[in-house]
């Protein structure tokens, strides 16, 4: 058995034609999509759990909780303005680009991203079928939970305080902030972003940390897409959809009667697919515009479309 909940045998290998994954997706009415860190590697930015290790000698999970945040959140903060300066540095790849035209095209498609880089909005994705599932990086809210959301914010840094987490360096140099040897820049916390309403609490990340519910309007708006008919095709990008309730929707679909395309490069990313499925092993900026050609045009290497459908 397998994250999809199907035993796996040499028998049920998936299908890996492009040809024929073009004709599903000009045919298919209701699609969804999953994305996860995969899906910006392309774009430069390390995924959250993937080889980078230790941050000033931090697991980043052990960052990325309210309680690390209430014990430490000049710490926290400067972890997460690090990330800010990588994400607002980045662009979005033409795997970001061929998900936003998907979206523009076929109007019963809608992309659940476990991403909080930004990038997909950047693209052009429209919000309106963009469902960011642990939200973004560029949001601040406030942690006494008064209700102010300071959205899209793409200062950088955030406040001067945080300004050692957006310094730049040559490639061949260190920045000092991530360096464990060097002592990390004291800061105090009168000098965080504080909430503008309350006036009393700090500001934070927008993003959902361990420990914390998603947005529960944005589970239902996706729960109430899910069963109001029949699901065509589920695309995976870029993630093993491991983590819950993200784990959950491939196989929601599933039973929807969705056809299920993984995109990954790692080949272990097709365990659990049928016959009836697609498995597409490699980079999803150089696979995703081919497989979408049909319906969003050819897309040149800058992401914009230079010969329509």
């Amino acid at each position: 058995m397998n994250y999809f909940g199907i035993s796996t045998t040499s028998a049920m290998a998936p299908r890996n034609s492009i040809a024929e994954f073009q004709e599903l997706v000009r045919s298919s009415n209701r699609m969804m999509a999953l994305c996860g860190a995969g899906l910006s590697a392309a774009s430069g930015l390390p995924t959250f759990r993937g080889a980078g290790g230790l941050w000033r000698n931090h697991e980043p999970t052990d960052l990325a909780t309210p309680e690390a945040f209430a014990a430490d959140p000049s710490l926290v903060w400067l972890f997460y303005a690090w990330r800010r300066h990588m994400a607002l540095k980045a662009k979005p790849n033409r795997g970001h680009f061929a998900l936003a035209e998907l979206a523009k095209r076929k109007e019963n498609f809608i992309c659940l991203t476990q991403n909080v880089d930004g990038l997909s909005p950047r693209a052009g994705h429209p919000e309106s079928k963009l469902y960011l599932l642990h939200g973004s990086i560029l949001d601040n809210k406030c942690f006494n939970q008064c209700g102010y959301i300071d959205r899209n914010n793409l200062s950088d840094p955030i406040c001067p305080a945080l300004a050692p987490a957006a310094e730049d360096y040559p490639p061949d140099q260190t920045l000092p902030l991530l360096d464990p040897n060097i002592p990390a820049p004291q800061i105090q916390v009168e000098d965080l972003p504080h909430c503008p309403r309350c006036k009393t609490g700090l500001l934070r990340p927008g993003v959902v940390w361990f420990n914390e519910p998603l947005d529960e309007n944005m589970i239902m708006q996706v729960e109430n897409w899910i069963w109001q008919g029949p699901v065509d095709l589920m695309i995976v990008v870029g993630t093993a959809a491991a983590v819950y309730p993200a784990a959950a929707y491939t196989r929601k679909a599933q039973r929807r009667g969705a056809i299920v395309a993984v995109i990954n490069p790692d080949p272990d990313s097709a365990s659990g697919l049928g016959p009836k499925d697609f498995f597409f092993q490699g980079d999803a900026a150089e696979i995703l515009p081919l497989l979408f050609e049909p319906v969003i045009g050819k897309m040149d290497e800058s992401g914009k479309i230079c010969v329509e459908p």
